[in-house]
């Protein structure tokens, strides 16, 4: 009985540094901001109502709009397919908000198919194939950067970071927290399964 619950507390004491690393690691690369002149700069979809991006999706395509502006890069892509119900999708709601606000249609690319992070960097990796481009910088909120920057790494994408620093879950410790518990999820499930059920 000893051995069983000393086997049983190192179990517990490895989930919980794992745990506190994984947390770390969501943290630090959200804090980071590597955009630098790039072949493409990639929004990460997220919520739309009926064609008006969510404030958190606002946020990422202002941000990429920023850097478009600075000549990060000449191609602007948006991603995100629609949820059931839905009349549009988050890419086509994300396309017409920055040509509202300057961003060429000719500078845009689009993938609206997925619905999940994996899906959206699976078809990304087709559409820059398609269209010679190399490497991206890619936009989102701060704890989903380490995903979304290793399953592009994982795809063969050269890619870098740049999290928009505007986002409503700034202001918000419980958004914070709940995005990074979701990201803590979603990566294990990652790492342990390759995205099979798909996590958002």
């Amino acid at each position: 009985m000893r051995d069983l619950l000393t086997v049983i507390g190192l179990a517990c004491l490895a989930v919980v540094l794992l745990t506190g690393y994984a947390t770390f690691r969501v943290w630090a690369e959200g804090q980071r901001d590597d955009s630098r002149p790039a072949d493409a700069i990639v929004v990460m979809g997220a919520a739309q109502y009926d064609g008006r991006p969510s404030p958190v999706f606002a946020a990422r395509i202002d941000h990429a709009i920023d850097l478009f502006r600075d000549g990060v890069a000449p191609r602007l892509i948006v991603t995100g397919g629609k949820q059931e119900g839905d009349r549009t999708t988050e890419a086509a709601s994300a396309r017409a908000y920055a040509i509202a606000r300057g961003v060429p249609p000719t500078a845009i690319l689009f993938e609206d198919k997925s619905r999940t992070t994996l899906e959206s960097i699976r078809a990304l990796r087709s559409l820059m194939d398609q269209n010679d481009l190399k490497t991206a910088v890619f936009v989102s909120d701060r704890p989903h950067m380490l995903r979304v920057l290793r399953m592009a790494a994982d795809e063969g994408i050269t890619a870098y970071g740049s999290p928009t620093t505007t986002s409503p879950i700034e202001g918000d410790p419980l958004k914070r927290a709940d995005a990074t518990v979701h990201e803590l999820l979603a990566l294990a499930q990652y790492f342990l399964v390759g995205g099979a059920s798909g996590a958002p």
